[in-house]
């Protein structure tokens, strides 16, 4: 049996009384504007009928002040009895609490303290909140609390609806340069029979219709360069993408992602337009390019650096990738530095790719304020890349890097049906010695790219991680609207 408070019981009770005066839960309110549109009008626009949550109320004698609230603006409305009439005025002061839904019609006004408001002619009782909202001075700030209950975040905390009106307002642009572009927005499937796209220990799950095992797709990459065999020549998605990985500030097991792909581009021609693409979306969305990350400040003009991996690792680590260019070279030499590797996977059981990027990431990438690309990956960490044509140990490949983080992730892509059908072997016979983050064979892709494939160049790029970074927040759940959390020991 649930339990209820004092004040909980006291608004379920209000709920039949309202019912002999109207419905508690009407089907619809027709409003004029938006509170935000409301909020632009010129004092005297009536009627204006606005409607939203109340967020503060302060009920006197013969005139009381109501604030509405919605995502994107705040509204005060201005009741008096001698507008609203003595009987529903009487049922506003009795029956309306902080957190109901009120539809109100009025005149647009400014009141002697400056506040643009509007004088309610009449007011309707839109639904009943049953549970009360948090402390007014203080809100909801337990951060657990706000990933469980966003709702209740959403409605006390304007710098929570600040970033999250930023992460709208980026995928609106994201889509909005793309299209313009010319590319064509396609979905692709989230299981599939390969666990495939990238390199990221899957989800597995079964699929009873067809009793099949599946896997949630870790990128859509394979299926967006089949959608390129098919004529298709500019191409992205905004995936909802799954890897079943470690947990901490700046990865989440299901996140959202762009990837794009372009035929008769290069890697090159990408990195001169995820910068151009970026730089064009954080003007439009913050009318600046200087970004506040924490403390620092981050310029993200004018053309941006690269540096290599060999040179990377040998900047902070002393550690030439070149001369120690095997599994066992490198493994023998990061013992022998006593650098300890942040894998789940035993650092035994990985292949040199990914050897070396766990020690870029452990060395290196903290220090990268940037924004700066990352070049010039091994081969074995990029098992759908093209190879570099004068040196075939690396791969045209690319990585965005803005304060430690990798917002971007592209090259250009492998077209070589045989060389790829090698590749994939290799990387299948790593998860076979252990290496859980090793790709599967995928003979269905490798049986499109036979049909023939022209140059083509891709890109992915994380939203959770690019909106972190562009909004300042501390943990990539602040940016996520409704987080996967383990169930609470209280619930059944």
């Amino acid at each position: 049996m649930r339990e209820f408070t004092e004040q909980e019981r006291v608004r379920r009770g209000k709920v039949e009384e309202i019912r002999n005066v109207c419905n508690p839960y009407p089907e619809r309110y027709d409003i004029t504007n938006s509170l935000k549109e409301a909020r632009a009008l010129e004092d005297g626009t009536t009627p204006v009928r606005i409607a939203g949550r109340i967020v503060f109320m302060r009920k006197m004698g013969k005139m009381s002040f109501v604030k509405l609230r919605d995502i994107e603006a705040d509204i005060q409305l201005s009741i008096k009895i001698d507008e609203l009439g003595e009987e529903a005025y009487r049922f506003f002061k009795t029956q309306i609490d902080v957190g109901d839904f009120v539809g109100a019609e009025g005149e647009i006004i400014t009141t002697q303290t400056g506040e643009k408001s509007l004088l309610v002619k009449t007011l309707t009782f839109l639904g009943k909140a049953l549970k009360p909202l948090p402390e007014k001075f203080h809100g909801l700030q337990d951060p657990e609390l706000c990933y469980r209950h966003r709702y209740v975040d959403l409605i006390m905390n304007e710098d929570t609806r600040k970033r999250f009106l930023v992460r709208i307002k980026f995928i609106k642009e994201l889509r909005h340069y793309l299209d313009n572009l010319g590319y064509y927005e396609i979905e692709t499937p989230i299981l599939n029979n390969k666990a495939s796209g990238a390199v990221a220990r899957p989800f597995a799950s079964h699929h009873n219709a067809l009793d099949l095992d599946v896997y949630l797709r870790i990128a859509p990459e394979t299926y967006m360069k089949r959608a390129v065999v098919g004529g298709m020549n500019k191409v992205y998605e905004v995936a909802r993408c799954f890897r079943n990985e470690g947990m901490d500030a700046t990865h989440l097991q299901d996140f959202t992602m762009v990837e794009a792909y372009q035929a008769y581009y290069n890697y090159e021609d990408n990195m001169k337009l995820i910068q151009h693409m970026l730089q064009t979306i954080i003007q439009n969305v913050f009318g600046t390019l200087t970004i506040m990350v924490g403390d620092k400040e981050i310029d993200m003009s004018g053309d941006w650096e690269s540096v290599s991996f060999r040179d990377i690792i040998l900047k902070y680590a002393n550690i030439d990738i070149r001369e120690y260019d095997t599994k066992e070279k490198l493994l023998s030499k990061i013992t022998e530095e006593k650098i300890e590797l942040e894998s789940e996977t035993p650092v035994q059981n990985l292949g040199y790719g990914n050897l070396v990027d766990y020690l870029y990431k452990k060395v290196a990438r903290p220090h990268m304020v940037g924004p700066v690309y990352l070049t010039e990956h091994p081969l074995s960490l990029s098992p759908l890349a093209r190879g570099n044509d004068e040196r075939k140990e690396i791969t045209d490949r690319f990585q965005l890097v803005v304060n430690g983080a990798e917002i971007v992730n592209g090259f250009s892509e492998l077209v070589d049906p045989a060389e790829q059908e090698k590749r994939l072997l290799e990387q299948a016979s790593l998860k076979e010695s252990g290496d859980e983050e090793a790709m599967e064979m995928d003979y269905d892709y490798i049986g499109a790219m036979e049909y023939g494939m022209p140059p083509i160049s891709g890109w992915g790029m994380g939203i959770d991680r690019v909106v972190q970074l562009l909004t300042g927040s501390d943990n990539i759940k602040d940016v996520v609207l409704f987080p996967l959390m383990r169930p609470e020991s209280s619930e059944k």
